[in-house]
Formats: C-alpha cells, sequence, structure tokens
C-alpha cells in the first residue's frame, strides 16, 4: 500500500539520520511518497503538512536550554494534540549494558503537567501579582496553618493535571497493551506528596484498570520506580506516567540498553502520529559522519507497524539488530572493543545489506 509521509530532516545530525532511514525504508520496500518539508522552525508548515498526511518522520529540532522560545516539539505535540508518547527500550545482543532482557515501554502523557508551558518570569508584575494571590487565597482558606509565601523572587511553573487527559492516556496504555500483548502496566507518580495533580492522575489510572482485569497493574511513587528500574528492570512491562515523570524515566530506561542511540519514541493521537527518536540534535557531532542511525530507524519501524507493514518493519528490526550483533560495522557509541566505529552512512549500508 501506498503511503504519503511528511519528512522533517531537522537539524544537527538530523539530516544525516534521516538520509539513512529513507535509504533503508526504500530498500526494503515501503512505498513511502515523501513530503519533505525542510524548514524545521516553521512550525505553521509543520502543522500543515503533518494535517494533510497524517504521519510524519522527524530529525531532532533545536530548542534553546534557559532563554529563548519554547520547545518547537512540545508546541507540535499540541497544536496536533498527539497526547500519547510512547518510548520502548529494549536490549540489544552487541551492546554492552550490565542489564539482559530489559524490555520496558513508557507510555507518557504528552500535553500537561508542568511540560504545558504555563509560566511566569521572576520579577514581572504578572508574577508578583501571582505571588500576592496565592498568599491571599491561601491564607482565606487555611487561617490556622501557616502557608509558606512565595518568595517575591521567584519564577513560577504551573502544574496542571486533568480528568480528561489523564483517562486519555490511562485508556491509550491499556489498549496498547493488549494490543502488543504486554502483560503489566504500572503507574508512576508522587502522590504521597502532590496530592491534587499526583492523586488525580493515579486515582484515573486505577479506575480505568478496573476495566482491564486481565492486565495486571500497580503503581509505584517515582523516587521508588527510579531505583526499581536500575535494581530490577525486568521487573517492569509499561511504565504508565505524567509528562515530566515519563521524559525522565524514558531516558533512564535508554540507559539501560545502552543509551539514546538506540531509543525510538512516537507522538501520537487520535488523527495524528509523529515519529522521531528521543535524542536530540547533537551539534558537536553534526555533518561529521558520526551520528547513530539506530534510534531513528527504530522509530521508523515503529511507523511501520501504525502504518499496518508489519512484515517491512521486522525485517528491517532484524537487519539492524544483525548489525547490532555483529558489532563491526556500527558506529563508535556502539564499538564493544572500545575502536572507532564506521560512520553514519556506512552503518546504514550494513543495515542495507542486511535486509
Amino acid at each position: 500500500m501506498s503511503h504519503k509521509i511528511t519528512l522533517i530532516p531537522g537539524e544537527g545530525i538530523g539530516p544525516e539520520i534521516i538520509k539513512v532511514a529513507v535509504d533503508v525504508l526504500d530498500a526494503a520496500g515501503a512505498d513511502i511518497e515523501w513530503d519533505i518539508y525542510e524548514d524545521s522552525q516553521n512550525v505553521t508548515g509543520i502543522v500543515e503538512s503533518i494535517k494533510k498526511n497524517a504521519v510524519a518522520l522527524k530529525g531532532p529540532i533545536a530548542t534553546p536550554i534557559g532563554d529563548g522560545y519554547r520547545s518547537i516539539n512540545v508546541r507540535l505535540r499540541k497544536e496536533l494534540d498527539t497526547y500519547a508518547n510512547i518510548r520502548p527500550v529494549k536490549s540489544f545482543d552487541g551492546v554492552h549494558t550490565p542489564f539482559k532482557n530489559v524490555d520496558i515501554v513508557t507510555i507518557r502523557e504528552n500535553l500537561e503537567d508542568l511540560y504545558a508551558g504555563i509560566e511566569f518570569k521572576e520579577g514581572e508584575e504578572e508574577t508578583q501579582d501571582l505571588i500576592d494571590y496565592i498568599a491571599s487565597i491561601g491564607n482565606a482558606k487555611q487561617p490556622r496553618i501557616a502557608v509558606p509565601r512565595i518568595g517575591d523572587d521567584s519564577g513560577i511553573s504551573i502544574k496542571s493535571v486533568s480528568i480528561t487527559a489523564s483517562e486519555h492516556i490511562a485508556y491509550f496504555a491499556f489498549e496498547y497493551a493488549q494490543k502488543y500483548n504486554r502483560k503489566k502496566i504500572t503507574a508512576i507518580h508522587k502522590a504521597n506528596i502532590i496530592k491534587f495533580t499526583d492523586g488525580l492522575f493515579l486515582e484515573t489510572a486505577r479506575r480505568i484498570a478496573q476495566k482491564y482485569p486481565e492486565i495486571e497493574f500497580e503503581d509505584i511513587i517515582v523516587d521508588a520506580a527510579a531505583m526499581g528500574l536500575v535494581r530490577n528492570p525486568q521487573e517492569f512491562d509499561v511504565l504508565l506516567c505524567p509528562n515530566l515523570y515519563g521524559d525522565i524515566l524514558s531516558d533512564l530506561c535508554a540507559g539501560l540498553v545502552g543509551g539514546l542511540g538506540v531509543a525510538p519514541s512516537a507522538n501520537m493521537g487520535e488523527k495524528y502520529a509523529i515519529f522521531e527518536a528521543v535524542h536530540g540534535t547533537a551539534p558537536a557531532i553534526a555533518g561529521q559522519n558520526k551520528a547513530n542511525p539506530t534510534a531513528l530507524l527504530l522509530s521508523a519501524v515503529m511507523m511501520l507497524e501504525y502504518l499496518e507493514e508489519q512484515k517491512i518493519a521486522q525485517n528491517i528490526r532484524h537487519a539492524v539488530e544483525k548489525v547490532i550483533k555483529k558489532g563491526k560495522e556500527v558506529t563508535s557509541d556502539l564499538r564493544l572493543d572500545k575502536k572507532v566505529g564506521v560512520g553514519t552512512q556506512e552503518m546504514g549500508k550494513a543495515i542495507l545489506n542486511n535486509l
């Protein structure tokens, strides 16, 4: 079946790894017409293209730390309502890590929590008004309790969690578990301390879990989850997370299997889906033919599975696994012997030769 898909090369190492993915998909027999969108800073144009095609394969796009514009990735998720972020990690033969037989999927709510971007900058009049308002309602509602005043030199970020978004991501997680034959879902939270937001997320997850009695359900506090993941990662199957915890723990999970270079992801909603590697633009090695293309290739595999192209997806995944297991024609981050690896394009050609 033919598919028209938005292709966003992105920035930094993006164009290099996108080239490998396109070459591999073509050689594997995927019938795709690419709608290439080069201007990764033009969010309006990207959104229009994805709305037209419904599916996108995307390279990394840079976001400044601290000052500057907000994340383009976050804006895309909001404008396209891709409320579910799926980040699977799985052990590879040939990748050196202390852990074996890891197979974990993090399913992260994508649109609210602290990543909603509701922020107030230190020193601005609106921020001071908010600080004064919080102090006034806190003392009015709890006159017998000493409500700590937010410092006048504070910046403020607001954490919001809704029943609606929590239901969406919980249903998505359980439906995903059913479809892919996963056995257990673990809800991640800090409801012992953050009672009205994390507590609401947990209460909603527990309620939805009752509708799927065939899937084991548990919940765990986020710090205990982090410790458990680095002690016994085999105990975890699907992690159901609010936005911030999902972002952090999915990177931790990537570290269990070899790092962000082997970590794919997808952002999905009711209408649209964007597939991309978890890692960023890696400007230090951009244009040097050093980037590991594995994460983007596995994201493309997820895309093919979404498009019901199971056979092609499986062939590409097996080719990637073969090359990594052999351990010779891989980038430096995947070399067990610490020798300099092959280039991005050379690893791509090795994968082509194993299709």
